[in-house]
């Protein structure tokens, strides 16, 4: 007979089997062959099938207990799986074995290359892993690791809150309050060591005793999310300044240029809570925010601390206009270019030094509440109702992008990039 070489199987049948009474292994290997001898056909012929090597030799194992016999058959297939199924199906017609009755049935047929294919997979796991022990890893990600983990130790909990912190939070005077333990990270980072979350909307009582004994800076998200958190601050807390990540961004997401940027551009909480107070319903804090135009510039207060209590009154429409010089419409038009695509308005001061910076959909709410502007430079059309808010605060030149006014219907000073 032929046997199969265990490299070449590629299924394994498994069966169970039970004898109402003792036979021997050669009775079980008999029956086999002769009960179905001729069942198949002649391709599928048991005897012929192992001559050839495409049956391997069967394996019978049995034990006899109190006068039964039960065990179980192992048949290795190099066939296919529709082939190694219908042998498999077939042993089990076998009723009697010998003189006794018997029941046989499968209950596997094993995927030899499954087997394998899962030791395969245990194996390259294992190599892998001793790979990677022995082997070098390379720069980035030996700094990764050394981050990832610096950042998540130097994370502690403070106060009865157990508020994530930076490890600095308690001998540092100043102390910056975010939103999330992501906002933590972000910021120890970057080298800022004595940043705390509150770790949801309400305040802790941690956060409203530590405003008590530091200095404090709240720095929030730049969305609706991070006004309510301001209101909510500075309603029940002493916070000392304000400041908001840009427009549509978080904390957590920030770049190092940018959180120092927005924490050099904070205002006082006072002024948060004026602000928040006067318009509930707007975005205030878009106000509030300031950018410097040029480092070498001076700094100015934001423009929304000098609103006045009552706008000013209207002069006479027939006042005369306020000529314009080759310095100034030398600056204009360099900030002009500065501006173009970023849809902002700058407001300046007589001295041309930049008070603020607001989105051109704020411009004119922003106009109404100063006073002693001199100009405003802006990425949009001149359009009649800034006109009117420039009017009213007695601003003497208007620079944008094209004029939808006609310069005789206002004694502002109408600038575009043509006359520029």
């Amino acid at each position: 007979m032929g046997k199969i070489s265990p490299v070449t199987a590629k299924y394994i049948v498994h069966a169970n089997i039970e004898i109402e009474g003792v036979v021997d292994r050669p009775d079980v290997i008999g029956a086999i062959f002769g009960q179905t001898e001729g069942l198949l056909g002649a391709d599928l012929e048991l005897r012929e099938l192992q001559k050839s090597g495409r049956i391997g030799r069967i394996e019978v194992n049995t034990e006899t207990r109190t006068g039964k016999t039960k065990g179980t058959i192992i048949i290795p297939s190099s066939l296919d799986k529709a082939e190694t199924s219908i042998v498999a199906a077939a042993i089990e017609i076998i009723q009697r074995i010998g003189p006794c009755n018997a029941k046989l049935e499968v209950f596997n047929i094993e995927d030899v290359r499954v087997s394998k294919r899962s030791m395969v997979v245990e194996r390259a796991k294992e190599l892998l892993k001793r790979m990677m022990e022995n082997t070098m890893p390379d720069s980035q990600e030996l700094a990764d690791e050394v981050t990832a983990s610096v950042r998540i130790m130097e994370v502690v909990e403070y106060g009865k809150d157990r508020l994530p912190a930076g490890p600095a939070i308690n001998e540092s005077d100043e102390v910056i309050v975010v939103e999330g333990r992501a906002d933590v990270l972000n910021l120890l980072k970057h080298g800022f060591k004595n940043a705390i979350a509150i770790n949801g909307t309400s305040v802790p009582e941690t956060i409203v005793e530590l405003c008590s004994k530091k200095v404090v800076t709240a720095f929030v998200d730049g969305d609706r999310g991070g006004n309510l958190i301001i209101k909510e601050l500075t309603s029940v807390a002493d916070i000392d300044f304000v400041t908001k990540a840009p427009d549509g961004k978080e904390v957590e997401e920030l770049a190092k240029k940018e959180i120092h940027k927005a924490l050099r551009s904070r205002i006082s909480g006072e002024q948060a809570k004026l602000e928040l107070s006067r318009e509930p319903d707007r975005t205030s804090m878009e106000l509030v925010r300031r950018q410097p135009f040029q480092q070498n510039q001076p700094r100015h207060p934001p423009f929304q601390r000098q609103i006045p209590r009552q706008f000013p009154q209207q002069q006479a429409p027939n006042l005369k206009k306020v000529q314009v010089s080759n310095e100034e419409k030398s600056t204009f038009r360099g900030m002009l270019e500065d501006l173009i695509g970023t849809r902002g308005a700058e407001i300046l001061d007589s001295k041309l030094s930049v008070m603020g910076k607001v989105p051109i959909s704020e411009l004119q709410t922003a106009l109404k509440g100063i006073s002693n502007a001199h100009a405003v430079v802006f990425d949009g059309s001149i359009e009649r109702e800034i006109v009117k808010a420039a009017e009213e605060s007695n601003i003497k030149f208007l620079i944008g992008m094209d004029s939808k006014v006609r310069p005789s219907e206002t004694r502002v000073n109408l600038l575009t990039v043509s006359e520029l």
